[in-house]
């Protein structure tokens, strides 16, 4: 902390130098050095007050009770020296404002999210953070530049000074091994969206033995959901962890749980290399892009045709390499959460090309349930109307029913961290891809993020374009052939988001089919969390470590009744 002397000074002020008001309110402001830059940037400036002077004030920030205090203030062109002021009217989550902060000391930290300029396809120029290989999160993602924590106390009158120095450093790319290998490649219809060279990436899991000579055909696994850095839980050596580390994790409840990753991962490959397994290859997509970690792998207003690009460049591109089936009976998409959601909608919008979707605990899959929020009856996203009072909505629960957060403090965390949907966080992304551009270019708002006025046009886009459930319906005389068999949805019916409301929504459609029946499977964890994935056997901490293998059964099966008898698949014992 020797450094913190030359990086900021704390002045506390008293009254003489705030003369006439009663109760001063605390100042903040922030430079940056120029040596970090002598051009000037574009970005959000963030101010990061935290309790726990043992974490930096950026990893304090969250929906819980617990969380730290984000102030935030759109910058154009800031140049080295220019001074920052976070006033009254600067808004801030949790807090209303600067003046609501309760008088003690604190951690804090000012960090500069920048942007780049985009000139879009469409005609509008945006101004967005570009991913620099963290997966779109910006406490972490290089080129953001931050202060040097600092320990000050606030209160009436008190006056604070930052001075961002330092730059947070460039992400080493994860090198290949012999089993998973990455894949990079430059998306023509991306680029053309963007407006800049814009790429689509992919860890791949090799079948055990493969060889690229061969005349066998690998059915492909596509597991769906959040940025992975290299593809998780596959790991060629026992585990080193001690499965009694007396370290708890609240989450499951129990102790030990490194331990336990561990040796699922060593199982994982222990099958993978073994005789009698089936041979495939499982991938997971890298599709971070402006916006969020991943695109939703889906055709959007926002942000191009990633549900294109995916589908008809990468796709072929890895089966090519590792002489995949390279048809849609041989392809088949699961996932969790998000991954959840992406799995039953590009199999709902690409229904030829995939052979069946495994959606587990699914983001809201009709909107009449998007989340707690009925988007085409209700009028306000927050609050419920009653005669004398409004109520909020929850936003997030325990799996004993226990309200954790509601709907509109998650919200307004979102627009502390940046205005126009630029938060990279949740209900952002969400906007992001179901809303048309606005006029300013960005996602056009569902709601109005302060009030949580709800609005009707944006609801009845979303509807026709996104909501999977009311599609399947509108559709089903068409896409119904093409979907039988393939539709698999899991969900725990205590989900913390409240997502088993959709999939139950979703169920009562897909019951009433005729003329094909769907003949597929709709599940339920009971008292389950987020993200049960249809295991009734194995708690939730066991089985959301086994996707790639827990519905081989049911893929078997398809390709059983699915496959041509002319093709060669090793170990699927398809004859």
């Amino acid at each position: 902390m020797k450094q913190i002397a030359q990086i900021f000074t704390v002045l506390i002020g008293g009254l003489l130098a705030l003369a006439g008001c009663a109760n001063p309110t605390p100042s903040i402001t922030i430079t940056y050095d120029e040596s970090l830059g002598s051009e000037g940037f574009d970005g959000r400036l963030l101010v990061l007050i935290g309790t726990d002077a043992e974490r930096e004030p950026r990893f304090q920030i969250n929906d819980s009770d617990q969380t730290g205090i984000v102030f935030g203030v759109d910058v154009e062109g800031w140049m080295p020296g220019e001074t920052i002021t976070i006033d009254p009217g600067t808004f801030a989550y949790p807090v209303g404002s600067v003046a609501d902060i309760p008088t003690g000391e604190y951690t804090i930290q000012a960090l500069l999210h920048k942007y780049e300029t985009f000139n879009l396809a469409t005609g509008y120029t945006v101004k967005l953070p570009m991913d620099q290989g963290e997966g779109q999160h910006w406490n972490i993602s290089p080129e953001n530049i931050y202060s040097i924590p600092v320990q000050a106390k606030l209160g009436s009158g008190s006056s604070v000074s930052l001075n961002i120095t330092e730059e947070i450093a460039p992400i080493e790319p994860v090198a290949d091994s012999e089993y998973i290998k990455h894949i990079k490649i430059q998306s023509d219809l991306l680029t053309e969206f963007w407006g800049r060279p814009m790429h689509l990436q992919a860890n791949v899991l090799v079948p055990h033995d493969f060889d690229p000579n061969s005349d066998t055909k690998y059915p492909l696994m596509i597991f769906h959901g959040h940025f992975p850095d290299t593809f998780g839980g596959f790991r060629t050596e026992p585990p080193t962890a001690d499965p009694d580390d007396g370290v708890f994790t609240s989450r499951f409840g129990i102790t030990g749980y490194e331990y336990i990753q561990q040796k699922e991962a060593y199982d994982l490959y222990q099958q993978w290399t073994s005789e009698d397994f089936p041979r495939f290859i499982a991938i997971e997509i890298q599709h971070q892009n402006p916006y969020y970690d991943d695109s939703y792998a889906v055709n959007s207003a926002n942000l191009g045709p990633y549900g294109d690009a995916i589908t008809y460049e990468l796709i072929p591109h890895i089966e090519q390499l590792y002489n995949g089936v390279g048809e849609g009976w041989g392809r088949f998409v699961y996932g969790g959460s998000t991954g959840g959601w992406e799995a039953l909608a590009v199999q709902v919008f690409y229904p030829e090309e995939y052979n069946g979707a495994f959606a587990a605990c699914p983001d809201p899959i009709d909107f009449r349930a998007y989340t707690a929020v009925n988007l085409y009856e209700d009028e306000n996203a927050y609050y419920t109307d009653g005669p004398f009072r409004k109520t909020l909505r929850p936003g997030m629960r325990d799996g004993k029913g226990m309200l954790k957060s509601s709907l509109r403090d998650m919200n307004y965390r979102e627009l502390a961290l940046a205005t126009n949907g630029r938060s990279g966080d949740q209900w952002d992304i969400w906007q992001a891809v179901y809303s048309p551009a606005g006029e300013n270019g960005y996602p056009k708002p569902i709601w109005d993020k302060r009030s949580g006025e709800i609005d009707k046009e944006v609801a009845e886009y979303w509807k026709e374009n996104y909501d999977l459930r009311y599609i399947m319906e509108r559709d089903w005389e068409k896409l119904g052939p093409d979907l039988q068999g393939k539709i698999f949805l899991y969900c725990g019916d205590m989900d913390n988001y409240y997502l088993n409301n959709a999939v139950k929504l979703t169920e009562e459609f897909l019951e009433s089919t005729t003329d094909p029946y769907y003949a597929g499977e709709v599940d339920y964890g009971d008292g389950a969390e987020h993200c049960w994935n249809g295991d009734q056997e194995n708690p939730n901490y066991i089985s959301r470590l086994r996707y790639n293998t827990m519905y081989l059964p049911k893929i078997t099966q398809r390709l059983k009744e699915t496959a041509p008898k002319n093709h060669r698949l090793k170990n699927w014992n398809l004859n």
